[in-house]
């Protein structure tokens, strides 16, 4: 077997895809890589191939637990992301029934009104200012804080917890399980609280959702406080990277986006899809799927018991599925990009993180359509999730 090559390739500096991946793509076969933590793995970099193997059930996402998972950070992931069927399916329903494409787009207006407050309070502030801290951390801090139906006194509790679970190099492995131990803890509380004293939030609707299937099927409270901070980390941290990444974006290629988007706000849709396409997010590939049986895999065969990485961003840039792939181009057809995976373990909050980006890309291009760089882009060192650290802006 050929010797792992070290990964990963990304650079924390920018959103550039690292070239390695360009000669993987180029190169027949499959990279063996190794991470920071954990066994070798396969490496996937073709749309067709990280597709299938996303969706192929003879690739197991539980075995995580029983083997070195190849893996960025100290501790592997928890909860639903690391579960196959049944598990899985069972875990699932209660948030696909609770978090759907009509909550969210039912949140539209209240995001909007979170997002342009924001960008109001920025500007109270004045120029120059940094994006990340005003618009792009508390607009989706408060959003999923809101539709849990966390307080809003403690959001600041929780972008630290997060902060510190989703670190690949500034936080060690105590940090790590205290940081995790402490969000479990919390939110098995608050869960107590809903299920005494029920509200119209997320978390009421998941406690209604699980009561509501066979006494068999249901899910644990650990597993439902487990599927919470999924929920919470999910859907706070990558939505925050990506508003601050296509902001930078946009204001560094595209300048003229943002009055597109003032005078046509329904373009918004084609502009996240395609930024979504575009921006290689994650600093690695992560979460492997393990072979249960020997399966080829780009002429490859990947043997029993084998862990297989997919390179998402590396796959949403394959020129044999994206002609031109380097080119940021709202006109393309985005259709089977991969930003939120595939197959079972598709996001479940895809839906809420469209509606987000969507507004606070609206809301900038509306109340600030003079939107300018004010300096220099520090960025992240020591996140999974790449972006700005600091953003400063003009209007």
């Amino acid at each position: 077997m050929t010797t792992p090559v070290a990964y990963p390739f990304n650079s924390a500096d920018g959103l550039d895809l690292g070239d390695a991946y360009r000669v993987a793509q180029r190169t027949p076969g499959l990279l063996r890589v190794q991470l920071p933590y954990g066994e070798p793995a396969w490496l996937v970099t073709r749309h067709h191939e990280a597709r299938a193997v996303l969706a192929d059930p003879r690739f197991s996402r539980a075995m995580d637990a029983e083997r070195d998972a190849p893996r960025t950070t100290p501790v592997s992931p928890i909860g639903l992301v690391a579960t196959d069927p049944p598990d899985h399916t069972r875990l699932r329903r209660p948030a696909a029934r609770a978090f759907t494409a009509r909550r969210a787009e039912a949140l539209r207006p209240r995001v909007r009104g979170i997002a342009e407050d924001a960008v109001r309070r920025m500007t109270a502030a004045g120029a120059p200012a940094d994006l990340v801290e005003h618009v792009a951390l508390p607009v989706p801090i408060a959003v999923i804080c809101e539709l849990l139906g966390v307080p809003a006194e403690d959001r600041d509790r929780f972008r630290g917890w997060s902060d510190t679970v989703l670190s690949t190099s500034g936080a060690g492995p105590q940090d790590f399980m205290a940081a995790t131990a402490a969000l479990k803890a919390y939110m098995g509380d608050l869960l107590d609280q809903r299920r005494a004293e029920p509200a119209d939030d997320l978390m009421t609707a998941l406690l209604r959702a699980r009561d509501e299937e066979a006494p068999d099927d249901r899910a644990s409270r650990e597993e439902l406080v487990e599927l919470c901070i999924a929920i919470l980390l999910g859907g706070y941290e990558t939505t925050a990277s990506q508003f601050a990444n296509f902001t930078w974006l946009l204001l560094s290629e595209r300048p003229d986006a943002l009055a597109e988007l003032a005078g046509r706000p329904e373009r918004a849709r084609a502009w996240v899809e395609e930024l979504l396409r575009y921006v290689p997010l994650a600093a690695s590939a992560s979460l492997p799927r393990y072979a249960l049986e020997d399966v080829e895999v780009g002429g490859v065969e990947v043997r029993a018991g084998e862990p297989v990485l997919v390179a998402i961003g590396a796959a949403n840039r394959d020129a044999l599925r994206f002609p031109r792939p380097d080119r940021l181009d709202p006109d393309r057809d985005t259709s089977g990009h991969l930003a939120f995976g595939h197959g079972i373990h598709h996001c479940a909050g895809a839906a809420l993180a469209r509606v987000e980006l969507q507004e606070g890309l609206t809301a900038l291009a509306r109340l600030l359509p003079g939107l300018s760089p004010a300096g220099d882009t520090t960025w992240k060192s020591a996140a999974f999730l790449r972006g700005p650290a600091t953003l400063p802006v003009r209007w």
